[in-house]
This record gives C-alpha cells, structure tokens and sequence, in this order.
C-alpha cells in the first residue's frame, strides 16, 4: 500500500481577537469556554484539560512548533487548517500569516475554507448574526487570487502532481459553486501558472454527494457528523442529571464508527476521516451533545480499518484525515489531556507506522 499522508484539522481559535472581545467579552479564545466546563451527569468527563501543551496562544511560534512537532513525532504528516474569509475580511488569521512569514514550523499544510456565517450559537444555525457569509464573482476572484499568492506558493503547501489542494467546508451554501470552482481553476492556472488545483469537498453535515457534478476532485468524509449521527441513552438514570431543565442529548460513538466502517467506498475519490470523541458541552452547557463509549481503543480501530478500506488513489492523493488535532471545546482532541494524556496520539502512531 503507498504511503498514507494523515492530515489532522486544526482550529486557529486559541488567542485573542478584536472580534471576539466585542461579541464574547475581553480576551475571550477557546480556552474561555474550555476552562469553565463542568460535569453536567454521573461519570462525565469535563472539564477536559490539556497537559504537555498547555494553555498555549497560537500568536507564539513557540506554540506553533510545539503543537506541530508532537503531531510529526506521531506520524502525522500535515495540518489543515481552517481557513476564515468574508468578503475579503480574514478572521484568526494571524497565527496562520505568521507561520507563512516565518515559514515555520516545516510541516505541509493546507487550508479548509470554513464558509459559514459566524453566529451566537456556534453551530452553523442561521441566527444571531455575527458576520455573514455572501459570495460574488468578484469575491471569488479576489479570494482565489489571495490563497495564490499568499499561501498555494508556499513550498510546503500540500499539493497534488503541482496542485494546490484547497477544501470547502459547506459547498452547498454557495449560489453556484461549479461556476465558482471553474472560475478558480482558470485563474490559478492561467494567471499564476498552476497546472490545476486540486479541490475537495467536505461531507459536512452528512451530504454524501457525488463531488465530480460540483467539479470537485474529490469529497472528504467529515467524521465528527457521522459520530453524531445515533442518538442513545445513558445507562446511569437520570437523577444524576442537574436539577435545572436541560436539552442535553447523547450520540452512540461506536455506532457512528460502525457505520462509517461498514460504508462502501464510493466509485469517485473519497478520502476518509477519523474523529477520537465529542463533546461541546464546553461551549454549550446543558444544550450540548456528548458522544458516549469514545476510548483510544476504538478509535484505534476506527483508523486501522478507514485505512484499510480506503483505495489508495497513489502515493500523491493517498489522504486520510483526522478531525480534529484540537477541537477542545468540542471535546474532539488528539492533543494530550488530563484523562487520557497521550493515548490518542500513541494509537494513531502506532496505527500509522506501518503504513509510513
């Protein structure tokens, strides 16, 4: 089997902006949300607390380094990292416009546009507005010729037989996404003189479309979604529960890993992805979603068998994906923690070594 290149998404949120101050208060970053969890039900495990990285600002190169050199030191061979655009307005850019200027850390990357509108409830809901998400001609064109410049032309830059490869989040949100992704082709080959891009599609919020009808070259499972997929029950009763009234619901990990086990590998190109738990109660409380039966051993499985399931398309595409190297408030996290440490790391390292 070639060599298989696992690309752990990464969250730039951990540090300050203008933005956030004004819409959630004065320093607010992930770690705000982070550090105020508390367990809501017999047995639940929050707060989750990093360990070897700490509480890091992603502003720091050293945090930036430290953060990428535990992922290679676990076979891990690249990040992508999401990607803010509004019409020209980037938000928690600066972590990403420093890691291009100071070309370090040296690990491939790519980007993932997350696309949606950024509102009050986190979740993609279409309510409370914070900044919204319109597209134009001419926000395509401006935006494609940004990433050209700025970030496809970086040497480390993950790329295809030349081409840049670039994900969309939600491709459905956009008026007429093929005409976008045709008009980003023509300028990236004949304007800057890539021989293509290569374009994914994520499979957000389990929308399993064929992505050649779009002019993708490919879809990427979106793990997280189907993890949230089966609803269940605790074991425990509820009068462990809180007293106050609360919308908590539950999601069957194991079966969400099951299903995504047991898929078929579709007839275009489909990279799969693996997710190690969930839990946003951090961000939302007693309206969050907790995954249940999550544990290093099963995720361990999860990505043996997504690998082995896989097609392998070449030694230039072969991707898998892991979601997410820090999703810490989503309780979705490789990055070492006070349960667990280094476990989910240690399986993914242990999975990928024979496939290095």
């Amino acid at each position: 089997m070639n060599k298989v290149k696992a690309i752990a998404f990464v969250l730039p949120q951990f540090h300050p902006i203008p933005e956030n101050d004004e819409w959630w208060g004065k320093g607010f970053t992930e770690w705000t949300n982070v550090t105020k969890a508390t367990p809501l039900f017999h047995g639940h495990y929050q707060p989750q607390l990093p360990t070897d990285l700490g509480f890091y600002d992603l502003r720091l190169p050293e945090a930036r380094l430290a953060q990428a050199t535990l992922a290679q030191d676990h076979n891990i061979y690249g990040f992508c990292y999401y990607h803010y655009w509004f019409n020209g307005k980037r938000l928690l850019n600066k972590p990403l416009d420093d890691m291009l200027r100071l070309r370090t850390p040296n690990m491939p990357f790519m980007y993932c546009w997350a696309n949606e509108n950024w509102t009050r409830r986190w979740d993609g809901q279409e309510n409370d507005i914070l900044i919204k998400q319109t597209y134009s001609t001419e926000d395509d064109k401006k935006h494609i010729k940004w990433l050209c410049e700025n970030v496809f032309s970086d040497d480390r830059y993950i790329k295809v037989n030349g081409a840049p490869v670039f994900m969309i989040y939600r491709h459905n949100l956009f008026p007429n996404i093929k005409r976008t992704l045709e008009l980003w082709r023509k300028i990236a080959i004949e304007e800057y003189g890539f021989p293509d891009l290569y374009l994914c599609m994520a499979e957000s919020f389990n929308l399993q479309d064929n992505p050649c009808q779009f002019g993708f070259d490919a879809a990427v499972e979106f793990s997280a979604h189907a993890v949230l997929k089966h609803k269940c029950k605790p074991k425990y009763k509820t009068s462990f529960f809180k007293k106050e009234k609360h919308n908590l619901e539950f999601r069957d990990y194991k079966r969400g890993v099951s299903d995504s086990i047991k898929r078929k590998q579709p007839d275009y190109t489909f990279f799969r992805s693996v997710t190690p738990s969930w839990d946003n109660t951090a961000r939302k409380g007693i309206n969050g979603i907790v995954s249940l039966g999550s544990s290093p051993e099963v995720y361990k499985k999860w990505l043996e068998d997504a690998i082995l399931k896989s097609k392998a398309y070449g030694e230039e595409e072969n991707f898998i994906f892991i979601n997410a190297m820090n999703e810490w408030a989503e309780g979705n996290h490789l990055e070492p923690c006070r349960k667990y440490g280094k476990s989910f790391l240690e399986a993914t390292k242990s999975v990928l070594e024979n496939y290095k």
